[in-house]
């Protein structure tokens, strides 16, 4: 196949996106999609090599993979390398095993389906993750694996006509197969290869059925692949469901870039484009630890722009140094192909990756203080929060129980009330009891709540299922049991930043009617009827279960501006000296006004109590992020095992 400027251009213009989107996604809010022009293209080129060796009786599918393994693991493998020699010196026990576990995951192209089981690719958690990105790379190597295996297969049935027609037809299946499990599956689409097959298959449609066009002609569809791609990067974000049916702007820009086939176009074809094309597989390798350094060392915003830089520069050293060896395409035997060196560099990745992920502790935690690893052990979690939150979601009632002997009081809420659980089960079994835990993160304690996503759509009615299984519960077998309620009201509230009114990714309703709303009403801001709206419901559920049960509630937790315990570790390591968090005691009190005069009506109208941990953690001035050099928090806003002991005698009140 002749060298395609065009293409080479067209790669340019989506990693620049992807790297622009990445460093700061409000300069480019839909840049995620240069990732979708990159698989068209890819599905390009795989065709061609495919059918051409097909029609001239030579096409290997063993010198096929060994080619992509010389493109794809050499590069891919020194950037593993490199940042696992980082992570020994600058990265904590915690994320150094995870790291390892990421590397071996990516160098063995299934980094997509171990993503996907962990956070969204657009949650906070994510900017944490070194080889995030490698999931592009997983689908890919899925779909070199997988595709001419079927082409193969389906060759010895059908004519390569018909074999061209059937791609036609696969494309469009999987397109609407695509768009359908966008809103149903939202993760798995993101992440899986089923789900961005049309992508590249519409690269190989490109290939089979070439448009012929006039030189003016060309111009005018270039022009008008170029709009659909770069208006996809300006008008969509993150917001917005993805891939599905808007996934076509880019996709479809991108085939019709490919179609113009305009090799002298000044667009496409100047030098800065091709050389950045050239370079783009090691610019998209080396970008994102960049991303991750400045948000995991808590770098001022500058650093964006050095790191932009530094992934050019690493991009172009990469691409010189490593992606240009010439390793051997093809051998002369079945056992010659174990000669393939890139098959090594892979496993000794993958080994030492796995290693780290199940060994580390046992020589990792060496390199660091017992200052070091006491502030690091407050980032662990509530160790039966993931147990106990899946049998809550599969309507097992009562999921959970923390110490021995009778009831003493039902714990409910969401993930600041999982924070607290072992602590508040401590307090229990001193008064001779246990608690109950019915806590699942991100489900605030209102009747008939729901959930839907930034536009409006896609109802999600788990939360207020599960609300209803549990204020059933309580109220009849557990009734007169005392009821402990623990949410992020204000996060609810306000949304995640501390900021008021802020435009949420999802949107918190009640289904209940009032008068003065209708019913099912959806809010796409947290405006001033939306914080009636959602305060009312809360006040009105609190009402309705003290009916039947005395209940308590826990006022509002500090929240930070920072991740407490990586701040503190990272200043140690960085500086050697410890960085203490707070905020300002009259921030916290504007940020959970709102909530703390719906929880003072719950009190008058229906006698609910307060359970006030503020005095614990803050003063008349600030409220800390650690107290004696431990941390309060395991992130910004949920108490570290530390915290919740600190503030657990406030819960001898109920215990009573």
């Amino acid at each position: 196949m002749n060298f395609r400027k065009d293409i080479n251009g067209l790669r340019a213009f989506a990693v620049i996106a992807v790297v622009l989107f990445h460093f700061n996604s409000s300069w480019m809010p839909g840049g995620f999609a240069g990732v979708d022009v990159f698989f068209v293209i890819s599905g390009f080129l795989m065709t061609g090599i495919i059918f051409k060796g097909i029609e001239q009786e030579r096409f290997s599918i063993l010198n096929f993979y060994v080619a992509r393994a010389n493109r794809i693991i050499p590069a891919l493998a020194v950037l593993c390398l490199f940042l696992m020699a980082f992570g020994w010196f600058y990265l904590t026990p915690p994320e150094y095993k995870a790291l390892g576990k990421h590397a071996a995951s990516s160098i063995g192209f299934v980094s997509n389906i171990i993503y996907m089981r962990e956070a969204g690719y657009f949650d906070e958690a994510s900017n944490a993750k070194w080889l995030l990105h490698t999931w592009t790379l997983s689908v890919e190597w899925q779909f070199y694996i997988i595709y001419p295996l079927i082409i193969l297969a389906l060759k010895r049935f059908f004519s390569l006509k018909t074999l061209r027609l059937l791609i036609i037809v696969s494309t469009l299946l999987s397109f609407i197969f695509s768009v359908y499990a966008t809103y149903k599956w939202p993760s798995a689409s993101y992440y899986l290869f089923p789900m961005r097959a049309w992508e590249m298959l519409l690269g190989g449609v490109a290939f089979l059925y070439p448009f012929k066009l006039k030189d003016n002609n060309k111009k005018l569809v270039e022009i008008l692949g170029l709009i659909l791609i770069i208006g996809s990067y300006i008008l969509i974000s993150e917001d917005n469901p993805w891939p599905g049916y808007l996934a076509l702007f880019p996709v479809l820009g991108s085939f019709l870039v490919i179609q113009a086939q305009h090799n002298e176009s000044i667009i496409t074809g100047n030098i800065v484009f091709q050389k950045l094309g050239t370079w783009s597989y090691s610019i998209y390798l080396w970008h994102w630890p960049f991303v991750v350094a400045i948000y995991t060392f808590l770098l001022p915003s500058e650093y964006t722009y050095i790191g932009m830089i530094l992934s050019v520069l690493f991009g172009f050293l990469s691409y010189k140094y490593i992606e240009r060896i010439n390793f051997p395409r093809s051998f002369p035997s079945l056992l010659s192909y174990l000669k393939c060196k890139p098959i090594y560099i892979a496993g000794l990745v993958g080994l030492l990756g796995s290693v780290l992920f199940l060994k580390q502790n046992s020589f990792t935690e060496t390199r660091f203080s017992d200052e070091k690893l006491l502030i690091i052990d407050q980032q662990e979690r509530n160790s039966r929060e993931a147990e106990c939150t899946a049998k809550s979601r599969n309507g097992e009632f009562p999921p959970c129980k923390y110490g021995n002997g009778p009831v003493k009081a039902i714990v409910i809420g969401d993930s600041h009330a999982n924070a607290q659980m072992v602590s508040i089960g401590e307090r229990a079994s001193l008064a001779g009891g246990s608690i109950l835990s019915i806590a699942v993160d991100g489900c605030p304690t209102v009747e008939g709540v729901f959930t839907v996503n930034s536009v409006g759509n896609n109802p999600n009615y788990g939360c207020a299922n599960y609300i209803k299984k549990t204020m059933d519960l309580v109220t009849t077998k557990y009734a007169g049991i005392p009821i402990i309620i623990i949410n992020r009201t204000s996060g609810y509230i306000h949304g995640e930043e501390l900021s008021k009114f802020k435009e949420p990714q999802d949107t918190y309703v009640a289904i209940n009617n009032y008068p003065e709303f209708q019913v099912n009403k959806i809010f796409k801001k947290r405006t001033y009827d939306y914080t009636k709206n959602l305060t009312a419901h809360m006040l009105d559920t609190i009402c309705k279960i003290s009916k039947t049960n005395s209940v308590y509630l826990m006022r509002p937790t500090p929240s930070m501006h920072q991740l407490v315990p990586k701040t503190m570790v990272n200043s140690l390591i960085l500086t050697g000296n410890l960085e203490h968090i707070k905020i300002n005691r009259s921030e916290f009190n504007r940020v959970n006004e709102v909530a703390i005069k719906m929880q003072d009506a719950a009190s008058s109208r229906c006698g609910a109590k307060i359970l006030d941990a503020t005095p614990l953690l803050c003063d008349k001035n600030y409220c800390y992020g650690d107290k004696n050099e431990v941390p309060l928090y395991f992130d910004r806003h949920h108490l570290s095992k530390y915290g919740s002991q600190i503030i657990s005698p406030i819960y001898d009140e109920v215990f009573k």
